[in-house]
């Protein structure tokens, strides 16, 4: 595996454009981070205006395919210039060439697609530009939209933790789901026309 990029390039797509965060956009990072229903299988409940903050600020200096960190990439809607949620990309400090993704859309852009247009987009760029072995994702199994998608996109669901998180005052399950590198650029030639 070659050296990783010291930058993040923004990618665009149909709909989006996918880029590091701003300071500016941290009221619209706050309002979908703060949101009950957005919050209700991710890891957090809230998050102040100063861990915002300084959460963005580290992100400044996090670099693509850096071993042991998350690299969070702002979903921008082009139509509108807002940021309405993010991807995040994670590499294995203890095998660089195994990752995961992980996503997050604000309510009001639910169900349209988005999430899925960037997923996929940033696992071209982990399989591509980090040239990437193997990516994971994990979800809480009650979250059957995160699920549905994951299986949309092709990867292949690995396991069911049955009770394996203590999560938000009780015992969850998650699913897990992964794609090796020569599945997805398979799958993906197929998508194109006259693949």
């Amino acid at each position: 595996m070659s050296a990783p990029p010291a930058e993040f390039e923004p990618i665009e797509t149909a709909r989006l454009r996918l880029r590091r965060f701003a300071a500016a956009d941290l009221p619209a990072f706050l309002a979908y981070r703060n949101d009950p229903e957005v919050a209700r299988y991710q890891g957090w409940e809230t998050i102040s205006a100063g861990e915002a903050d300084a959460f963005l600020r580290k992100q400044d200096a996090t670099e693509p395919g850096m071993p042991g960190s998350w690299l969070q990439i702002a979903m921008e809607e082009k139509a509108s210039g807002t940021v309405i949620g993010d991807c995040g990309l994670h590499v294995r400090e203890d095998d660089p060439r195994q990752g995961e993704i992980g996503f997050t859309l604000s309510r009001a852009n639910q169900g349209r697609g988005l999430a899925r247009e960037a997923v996929a987009e940033v696992l071209d760029y982990a399989f591509g530009t980090l040239g990437m072995h193997r990516m994971i994702a994990v979800t809480d199994a009650r979250n059957a939209a995160a699920a549905t998608l994951l299986e949309r996109i092709g990867m292949r669901r690995e396991g069911h933790f049955i009770q394996n998180i203590w999560f938000k005052g009780a015992w969850g399950d998650e699913f897990q789901y992964a794609v090796l590198r020569e599945e997805w650029l398979a799958r993906r030639a197929a998508e194109r026309p006259g693949g």
